[in-house]
C-alpha cells in the first residue's frame, strides 16, 4: 500500500512539474508572441527623466541613454524627440544630457519613466508630416487592413510593414525622403495592429502568416495603378517581405526589398525576448517548443525564403552588430553568399529597428543609391 502511495504521489508531482514546465514556456513565449505593437520591446530599459532645460532633457545614464542618433523618447501619455548626447552640457555623473527636439505630446517631469522607440512622429502622415495622404482600406484574408497612401508620380510603389514593438507610424521616419524622391507609400497596418482584424489565436507569428497581408496589399497596389512594388520592411516586417517576395503569386511585380534588421532565425529573436524577461536560460528551450506548438511557426520557411539561391530581385540589408534582437550574422552571410544582389549597409551602435535612428544620413544616401536604379 505504501509503494502504490509513494507512486502515485511521485507521478502526481510530475504532472504538476510538467503542467509548470508548460506553463513556464507559455509565459516566456508570450514576450514574442504577445508583443503589443507601440509598446516598449523587454530589451528597451526603462530611463528615469531627471529634468529638462531649454533645449536639453537629462535622463538616467544607461548604454540606451548613450546612443548615438535621433530617438523618439515615450511615456505613459508623453512622447518626445531626442538628439544627441550633450556632454559639454554639466549634469550629474549618473545621468546623461541629450538634446530635446521637441515634445509632440504629453509633458516630461522629473521622475517620469521612459524609454527610447524609433518611433519619432505620432499621427498621421498630414498631420505629422505635412503630406496629402488618405486612409484606405486593403482587403486581407481576415478583414479590412488601414493603411496610409501617400501619393506620388512614379509607377513604382513602396509597401511599408513595421515590425515588433512598433505601429505603422514608424515608417514615417523614411516617409519624407521616399516622397522627396517621388515614390507613392502605401503604409500598411496588418493583422494584430490598431484597427486591424487579429488572428485567430490572437498571437504574432513573427511573420509566418503576417506575410499575407502584406501580399494583399500588393495586389491593392498592383489594382490601383502601380507597375512595381518595392517591400520595404522593418524586423518580422522584413521577415514577411522575403516571404512575400518568395510565395506572392505577383512576386514578379516586385522589382526589389529594402530589409531593416531583419529577423532570419525566429527561435534566436524569441530567446532574446525571453531572456530580456529574465526567463531562465534552462526555461528557453520551452518556450521554444511552447511557440511552435501555439503558433505552428517552423524555422525552415524563414530561413527558405532568405536561402541566399532563392533571392531573385536586388536587396538592401540595413543591420548592425549591436542588434541583440535579430543578431546581424545570418544578414552578413546573406550579402557575402549573393553580392550580385544584396548590399549590406552596416549601422553599428544601433538597437533593433532603429538604424535610421543611429545613422539617418549615411542610412538615406544607402536608400537613395539603392532605389536609383529601380526608378
Amino acid at each position: 500500500m505504501r509503494t502504490v502511495k509513494a507512486t502515485a504521489a511521485a507521478v502526481t508531482v510530475a504532472i504538476a512539474a510538467g503542467i509548470a514546465s508548460v506553463a513556464a514556456g507559455r509565459f516566456a513565449s508570450n514576450a514574442a508572441l504577445k508583443a503589443p505593437p507601440g509598446r516598449p520591446l523587454p530589451t528597451e530599459p526603462r530611463l528615469t527623466v531627471h529634468g529638462t532645460t531649454a533645449g536639453g532633457i537629462t535622463l538616467t545614464r544607461d548604454l540606451a541613454s548613450q546612443r548615438p542618433g535621433t530617438y523618439g523618447l515615450a511615456g505613459d501619455g508623453s512622447h518626445a524627440v531626442v538628439g544627441p548626447v550633450m556632454n559639454a552640457t554639466p549634469h550629474p555623473v549618473d545621468t546623461v544630457v541629450r538634446r530635446l527636439e521637441r515634445v509632440t505630446h504629453g509633458t516630461l517631469k522629473p521622475g517620469d519613466k521612459v524609454w527610447l522607440t524609433p518611433n519619432l512622429y505620432i499621427g498621421n502622415p498630414s498631420a505629422a508630416l505635412g503630406l496629402e495622404h488618405a486612409n484606405v482600406d486593403v482587403p486581407g484574408e481576415l478583414g479590412a487592413l488601414p493603411a496610409w497612401f501617400v501619393p506620388a508620380v512614379r509607377d513604382t510603389w513602396v509597401i511599408t510593414v513595421h515590425g515588433l514593438g512598433t505601429t505603422r507610424e514608424h515608417p514615417m521616419n523614411v516617409m519624407k525622403f521616399l516622397n522627396r524622391h517621388h515614390f507613392s507609400v502605401l503604409d500598411l497596418a496588418y493583422r494584430g495592429d490598431l484597427g486591424a482584424p487579429r488572428s485567430q489565436d490572437g498571437l504574432n507569428h513573427l511573420g509566418e502568416t503576417e506575410w499575407r497581408d502584406l501580399d494583399a496589399a500588393i495586389r491593392y497596389a498592383v489594382r490601383y495603378g502601380a507597375e512595381q512594388v518595392v517591400l520595404y520592411g522593418w524586423s518580422t516586417g522584413a521577415t514577411m517581405a522575403l516571404r512575400a517576395a518568395a510565395h506572392s503569386a505577383l512576386r514578379e511585380r516586385i522589382s526589389g526589398l529594402i530589409l531593416d534588421s531583419p529577423v532570419l532565425n525566429w527561435e534566436t529573436t524569441l530567446r532574446a525576448l525571453a531572456t530580456a524577461r529574465r526567463t531562465p536560460s534552462a526555461l528557453l528551450p520551452l518556450a521554444v517548443r511552447a511557440a511552435q506548438g501555439r503558433t505552428g511557426l517552423h524555422g525552415d520557411r524563414i530561413e527558405n525564403a532568405a536561402h541566399p539561391d532563392h533571392l531573385k530581385v536586388p536587396t538592401l540589408v540595413l543591420h548592425g552588430p549591436d542588434d541583440t534582437i535579430a543578431p546581424w550574422g545570418p544578414s552578413r552571410r546573406l550579402a557575402e553568399r549573393r553580392p550580385n544582389l544584396v548590399t549590406l549597409y552596416t549601422v553599428p551602435h544601433a538597437p533593433h529597428g532603429a538604424m535610421w535612428n543611429a545613422d539617418p544620413a549615411g542610412y538615406e544616401e544607402a536608400l537613395r543609391r539603392f532605389l536609383t536604379p529601380l526608378m
